[in-house]
């Protein structure tokens, strides 16, 4: 079995890359490597051209129907009806391309344009070059706050540090060697003899050889994953789908049964049965329909942009809504990837820094005093123009002094550092040697069982007494205790010298001490999160973590945010990867509801547990931020990564992007695409129950031997009073209660709710008017002569159908609640989009040049009033209808 990289000693690397461990590659060989192989990056997935895109909207069987009757129609004279359809067509597909293309380019805004450089020692001359032009086999030098710019195996290490959690989703930065693994199939996270590619140093310095550059590194290998997985379809998209299947269907049965019934019982001639076809064609697709679902989607994106919600992909917005589970990365997403001191033990006791200021305490303060001084002075952490730079740990000591006391901290960090013994994995203790006005002040931290193996006195009540073995059991007793709330636990210690020692010695240096403190510090979970968590689950959705990192860190964290319950069994909810690879599908498919929290895993369990969740139905969303969350975002109904901490990768991956990494916006967005998914049921119900009045309509008049209502008609009805009324729909306010509901989930559809019987019964009913004052217009003629005649009764049909449809559009706003309230006017657009409609319908009457073209006749006053009468009283009659629901059928 070939070794990994981490199994290979250093002398057989060389050999194996033909590279140099001291001199590095000679510049010539590198350049040759260079134009062999290629640069140090990750190829991206081709984006589609415009033209793609653009030919992409017309991939709809509903739209090819149309396009099939623009052709017919053109065939047959009537050119006007050819260009309606063509123009409708020709719109929806102008909006798709248009925010498909916008979404792109805001992500693109989001990248950030500068190259990383690396410092590469070639010929034995270091020189620093862009992380893109490394090659295999290249030596490159490490330091604190440098991002490691390819995958390397390290060859001489000094305290060594990296900061993995955008990889492995580990939060502490894992310490690093330069000697051969031999353990086989090692996680990534235990490799540590290897540095991986975008992975930050935080601390020391190093050598490593690069053993894969690109395509070929592990976040290379997880973006090649990427593209090559499916996309989800959203339970939009399968909405959509299946509406666009039946209505085609059932178009086409129609269209049949009318063009039969015309010519046998009719005597219709070819040519008019041929238009009444392409009339019910139109007249059955809601043409509007996607372009209403996109500008919907299109305004609840741009609500959510200003709440820093980056939507890809515009069906993401209406997902969000439907979403049953949110699984969580817990590092960066949940918590604020920081390490914060939270807790301090001083006069044995401890002190939550949440409740109580050490510094303000008669009896804490001295000792406070002293243990902030070591934290400052026991410390390698750097004050750049970014910011501190260094080891986490390190950094979360200077920023509790930096809030406490600031003036203290600006003179210590000015001393001069007289000797040291740095960290190292064995002892797990720091010294550092500082002149205290006659004599020396030695400061050692560390894991506290080293320093307390090292004290033999205590500081306490400001005095310094002898340090006794009930003292060591007490101090040990409160480390576990403050370890088993998942926080990290330093110790820190000091004596005084009198003379300064030409060496610092461990033996010598780290003994006889005097404890002083313990410190102790967690990443800690974002202060907007608990109540973000809580909204969730009243909601009815379930937020998982899902974490690289220690199931007791993990399961700390979800007990603060309340994703655990205190009665939760710990051995059900929590679990780590170790025990998910024991489990076969079959028993993990029953395991999975009961687990909350998932700790050590990684990203094929990440992916493993999104789809356990979708095979039993649910709408999964993933959020993440790391290079490891980026194959679960893709396989999740939804993916949210993180703007400003996730890498490219994950944006990449995701369907939506956080630009504040903020995991409340979430909340935002569920709330947003509830919304989104009741007012596209709104447009739904109004365009389609419109539709089924125009079918029924047509139908009737074709087996009544009536004039029938021309394709021009449908369209204008169709394009100006359903478009803009249905566009107002997807500006409607929230529900009060929209979150208090439960989710949905991929079993619901666009009809649910009751919204596929108002569909009927209100489409049934209009029709019914529509019919009525046809047949009224004929047995009270204002005219004389059969065709004048007819020409009234089909004008004030059209006009009753278009009107009525409007005011429908009010009676939609709610399947069961009555709309004869102030409220139900508060949408201005949506009171204007309705006066325009109203005139643009009446002005092809009214207006007598317009009459031809739409193959109307100019109505009097009277034949006026019956059709306002007859279209206002769709509102009077559904209002009924709901009352009666309501009354006794306890609907709503």
């Amino acid at each position: 079995m070939k070794k990994s990289f981490y199994q290979i000693d250093q002398k057989q690397l060389a050999e194996d890359l033909q590279t140099n461990l001291k001199q590095g590659l000679a510049v010539q060989e590198a350049k040759q490597r260079f134009e062999k192989n290629g640069a140090n990056t990750l190829t991206a997935k081709k984006k589609k051209s415009l033209f793609a895109k653009f030919v992409d909207q017309f991939k709809d069987l509903m739209i090819g129907i149309l396009l099939a009757a623009a052709f017919v129609a053109a065939l047959t004279g009537e050119q006007t009806d050819a260009l309606f359809i063509l123009a409708i067509v020709i719109i929806n597909a102008i909006f798709g391309v248009f925010q498909e293309s916008k979404s792109e380019n805001a992500i693109d805004a989001l990248k950030k344009m500068a190259t990383p450089k690396a410092t590469v020692i070639r010929g034995g001359q270091p020189e620093q070059v862009p992380a893109t032009d490394l090659v295999v086999g290249d030596l490159v030098s490490l330091e604190a706050g440098d991002i490691v710019p390819a995958d390397l195996r390290l060859v001489d290490v000094a305290n060594l540090r990296v900061e993995e959690a955008a990889l492995t989703g580990e939060s502490v930065p894992v310490e690093k060697t330069d000697k051969t693994l031999t353990e086989d199939k090692l996680p990534l996270g235990d490799q540590d003899n290897l540095a991986f590619m975008n992975a930050h140093v935080v601390y020391g310095r190093a050598l490593g050889i690069v053993v894969a550059t690109g395509m070929q590194t592990e976040v290379g290998k997880i973006a090649g994953a990427l593209q090559g997985q499916d996309e989800t379809k959203t339970p939009l998209q399968e909405n959509l789908k299946s509406l666009s299947k039946v209505l085609t269907y059932l178009i086409l049965a129609i269209a049949a049964l009318t063009f039969v019934i015309g010519y046998f019982t009719q005597n219709m001639p070819i040519i008019d049965l041929i238009l009444t076809a392409i009339s019910l064609a139109v007249a059955a697709i809601p043409e509007g329909l996607p372009a209403i679902v996109t500008i919907t989607l299109a305004l609840g994106t741009a609500r959510m942009a200003k709440k820093a919600a980056l939507v890809r992909k515009l069906p993401a917005v209406e997902t969000l809504g439907s979403t049953d589970i949110i699984g969580s990365d817990k590092t960066g997403t949940l918590t604020q990837n920081k390490m914060t001191v939270e807790k301090v033990v001083l006069n044995g006791q401890v002190v939550d820094l949440a409740e109580e200021n050490p510094f303000d305490s008669a009896h804490l303060s001295k000792p406070a005093a002293i243990l902030g001084d070591i934290m400052t002075l026991n410390n390698d952490s750097q004050l750049t123009a970014e910011g501190l730079v260094g080891d986490p740990t390190e950094t979360a000591l200077i920023d509790f002094n930096e809030k406490y006391r600031p003036d203290r901290l600006e003179a210590l960090r000015g001393q001069e550092r007289l000797q040291e013994i740095p960290f190292d994995s064995e002892r797990k203790l720091m010294t550092t040697i500082y002149e205290a006005g006659d004599a020396y002040q030695v400061t050692v931290k560390g894991a506290p069982d080293s320093i307390l193996a090292r004290v033999d006195s205590v500081l306490e009540n400001g005095e310094v007494r002898p340090f006794t073995k009930e003292d060591l059991a007490h101090y040990q007793t409160v480390n576990g205790q403050l370890a088993d709330q998942a926080l990290r636990v330093l110790a820190l210690a000091e004596k005084s010298l009198k003379t300064l020692p030409q060496e610092a010695k461990s033996d010598e240096m780290e003994t006889g001490l005097t404890l002083v403190g313990f410190v102790a510090m967690i990443d800690p979970e974002r202060p907007e999160v608990k109540d973000s968590v809580a909204q969730a689950k009243a909601a009815g959705i379930r937020p998982m973590m899902i974490t690289g990192d220690h199931p007791q860190t993990a399961a700390a964290i979800a007990d603060r945010l309340g994703i655990l319950d205190k009665n939760d069994d710990r051995e059900k909810t929590v679990m780590t990867g170790a025990a998910l690879d024991e489990l076969s599908d079959e028993v993990f498919d029953k395991r999975v509801e009961d687990v909350k929290v998932y700790a050590r895993v990684a990203p094929a369990h990440k992916v493993r547990i999104v789809q356990a969740w979708q095979k039993k139905g649910k709408v999964v969303a993933m959020t993440g931020d790391g290079v490891n969350d980026a194959p679960a975002l893709k396989a999740a109904d939804i993916g949210v990564a993180m703007g400003i901490t996730g890498t490219e990768v994950s944006k990449e991956a995701a369907d939506m992007v956080l630009a504040d990494d903020n995991f409340s916006t979430i909340v935002s967005a569920v709330k947003e695409g509830r919304k989104v998914f009741a007012n596209i049921q709104k447009a739904l119900q109004y365009l389609l129950a419109s539709n089924l009045a125009e079918v029924i309509a047509i139908f009737m008049m074709t087996l009544l031997g009536w004039e029938v209502l021309a394709p021009v008609m449908i369209l204008w009805i169709n394009l100006v009073t359903d478009t803009m009324p249905a566009i107002a729909l997807g500006l409607e306010p929230a529900q009060k209660n929209i979150m208090q509901q439960k989710p949905r989930g991929k079993t619901a559809n666009f009809l649910s709710g009751g919204v596929g019987p108002a569909i009927l019964w209100q489409g049934i009913l209009q029709a019914v008017i529509v019919l009525s004052v046809y047949g009224f217009a004929l047995a009270f003629p204002d005219h004389s002569g059969t065709a004048l005649i007819h020409g009234d009764a089909l004008t004030m049909a059209f006009m009753t159908l278009g009107l009525m449809q409007m005011f429908n559009a009010v009676n939609v706003k709610s399947v069961y609640q009555s709309q004869l309230n102030a409220s139900t006017f508060k949408n201005h657009f949506f009171n204007g989009a309705l006066l325009f409609s109203l005139i643009a319908m009446m002005a092809v009457v009214v207006i007598e040049p317009l009459n031809p073209i739409f193959h109307v006749t100019n109505l009097d006053p009277y034949q006026w009033f019956i059709v306002i009468g007859a279209s206002i009283a769709i509102i009077v009659i559904v209002e009924l209808v709901k009352w009666v629901q309501r009354t006794f059928f306890n609907r709503g």
